[in-house]
């Protein structure tokens, strides 16, 4: 039984629900991503080697990548999340390159998905920083008028975020099947060394848009902490003469 789904062909029916491609291939992804952590996960150790030097090398970029635009103590927290979003996207948007398959990427609802996990780890890592009475506040501030375009400027921030990705792999695959038919396959290395070149900058540019955004959550426990700072001490209780 075929069908379409968001314009991708449905690949398998679960319980009346159509699994498309894209849908499909970010699950077997997943699954891939975990198994590989886990696999160099167990082959490192006190020796060594290629891959956890590779690994450890992968690890020390993005570190530095987050310790670039959060606190440093926030480092270790945020890294996770913004790591597996790079590694994920970026593992999506080369999967493009394998015969037959297209990259999830250039999927809306893949995209779309990405962009929800963000903007609901935008408000976990800034309520768990700040207290949701703190971080809702930083919402009223410079002054309560202001609160249907902070509102807004979050879910426009969201959509972009989504559309931004969905649009750059689906051109770059356009661009891609365009060149083919007119040229030939006298030029597939440029067309792979681009294609590469798109996925690590998309999902750079990603990442770095999603640590910008968990970093502005953030400074809501800086603004509050600034405010504690700046209060007057309490007064000592006045003494009374005996």
């Amino acid at each position: 039984m075929k069908g379409e789904g968001l314009g991708s062909p449905v690949w398998l029916h679960v319980a009346g629900l159509g699994l498309s491609e894209p849908v499909l291939l970010s699950f077997a992804l997943t699954a891939a991503l975990a198994g590989v952590s886990y696999w160099i996960g167990r082959a490192t150790g006190p020796q060594g080697g290629r891959v956890q030097a590779a690994a450890e090398l992968a690890v020390a970029l993005m570190t530095d990548a987050v310790a670039e635009v959060v606190p440093a103590r926030d480092v270790a927290r945020v890294l996770p999340f913004v790591g597996t979003l790079w590694l994920f996207i970026l593992a999506a948007n080369l999967l493009g390159l394998v015969p037959g398959l297209s990259a999830p990427t250039r999927d809306l609802s893949v995209t779309a998905a990405l962009a929800v996990l963000v903007f609901l780890a935008v408000h976990v890592y800034g309520i768990r920083a700040a207290g949701w009475r703190a971080y809702l506040r930083h919402y009223l501030t410079p002054n309560p008028i202001m609160l249907p375009f902070h509102l807004i400027s979050e879910l426009t921030r969201t959509l972009a975020l989504s559309v931004r990705l969905f649009g750059n792999m689906m051109s770059l695959e356009m661009a891609a099947l365009l060149v083919l038919l007119v040229a030939g396959f006298l030029v597939p290395v440029p067309l792979l060394i681009l294609h590469v070149i798109e996925a690590l900058v998309q999902a750079y540019i990603f990442g770095m848009l999603a640590l910008i955004y968990i970093g502005s959550a953030l400074e809501a426990r800086g603004a509050d902490e600034s405010e504690t700072a700046a209060a007057p001490p309490p007064s000592p209780p006045p003494e009374h003469a005996s």
